[in-house]
């Protein structure tokens, strides 16, 4: 736990650390605690105390305030009916000093950890690495016959060897049809020839997390169709990669993507001009084809937190994942990398991984 007090009259407690109190007999069981010189080499926070006794230098710390801001969970993708560890909490200081003021702390978080500093993106940047060099392993790994989980558990083995905490997320590893189902983590199923695979997965580092997307031939080769819907989702990966800059709202950007995706389509036999004219402003024709979002923050979560609605700032950090998905054809194509935003533009931070059909083909030959 960190508790932030930065008009304690006592200046030693307006930064505080509290730990577990090390047991050396638990210790036997649980492994190491920190000590506290251990505790502030990491933290560089020089008060740290145990929370064994925490309560009652809280309610001294308490009792000098008027508000508390409590931290919680407010991240749109992480909702639980189950009550976490944090809700508890609040309930708990809330029924102790019922007549306080009580403000999210989360509103302040928020704002700050959707701004990422460049040794943060150092951070990702190392988890980006290990995500490469994976992938680059997998390219001379996959082949018909081949199951998915084995792919699976080429990801997770080559992580732990770089030092990776492991997987971000749970991998997707869909070929063929099951690559329609955008959260498919079954990853049961055998990748046959002909078919194609889709590969969403990234490595944590750090406390941080790359998320990586591609989407290759089982048997290496791009088929003349499978080649010509990848093009198109490659070409809606690079449009989008040239609109999101400081200034655009998610929605915007998302709707403009949308116009290309449409034209697109169009290019590729999958709408008619008929369609769109006819289309839903609601449910727009091109949502038959591309029915997920281009963007979504990244960070300490895959999902991380940040503002849908308000206008994109330099030191975000976002995922472009453009997704062509094709029930008649039992096929889909999804191609994401992971950018900086800055001033002017955003920097592809996956700007090294193979991506094109060539850079892929050529790639998995090696084998």
């Amino acid at each position: 736990m960190v508790i932030l007090f930065p008009d304690c009259p006592d200046p030693k407690y307006r930064e505080v650390l509290v730990l577990v109190r090390p047991n050396e007999l638990k210790e036997k069981w649980d492994g190491k605690r920190l000590r506290v010189k251990e505790a502030f080499a990491i933290s560089g926070m020089s008060t740290v105390v145990w929370a064994d006794s925490i309560d009652a230098l809280l309610q001294t710390w308490i009792h000098l305030s008027d508000t508390i801001y409590l931290d919680t969970n407010e991240n749109d993708r992480k909702a639980s009916p189950i009550r976490s560890r944090q809700y508890r909490f609040a309930d708990e200081i809330k029924a102790a000093y019922p007549l306080h003021n009580y403000q999210r702390a989360a509103k302040i978080m928020k704002e700050l950890r959707s701004i990422k500093t460049k040794e943060e993106i150092e951070v990702v940047q190392k988890a980006i690495d290990i995500t490469e060099h994976t992938f680059r392993r997998l390219l001379t790994f996959i082949k018909p016959g081949v199951n998915e989980y084995e792919i699976e558990a080429e990801i997770f083995h080559d992580f732990l060897l770089q030092r990776a905490t492991g997987p971000a997320y749970n991998s997707i590893i869909a070929s063929g049809d099951n690559a329609r189902t955008l959260h498919y983590i079954s990853n049961n199923s055998e990748c046959k020839d002909g078919d194609l695979i889709l590969m969403d997965f990234g490595a944590e580092y750090g406390g941080y997390c790359a998320d990586l997307t591609r989407t290759v031939p089982v048997n290496g080769q791009f088929g003349r169709r499978q080649k010509t819907v990848y093009n198109a989702c490659l070409h809606l990966h690079n449009y989008a990669k040239s609109i999101l800059k400081p200034g655009i709202t998610i929605t915007d950007y998302t709707e403009k993507v949308g116009e290309e995706a449409t034209q697109q389509f169009l290019k590729i036999g999958l709408l008619r001009k008929s369609e769109v004219k006819n289309e839903d402003p609601e449910n727009r024709a091109y949502r038959k084809y591309l029915y997920h979002g281009i963007s979504h923050h990244l960070g300490l979560d895959v999902h991380d937190l940040g503002t849908r609605t308000e206008p994109i700032k330099a030191g975000m950090l976002f995922t472009i994942e453009p997704g062509i998905y094709i029930e008649e054809e039992k096929m889909g194509v999804r191609i994401e990398n992971n950018f900086w935003i800055t001033r002017n533009g955003n920097i592809d931070l996956m700007k090294n991984i193979p991506i094109t059909v060539e850079e892929i083909e050529a790639l998995m030959k090696r084998k």
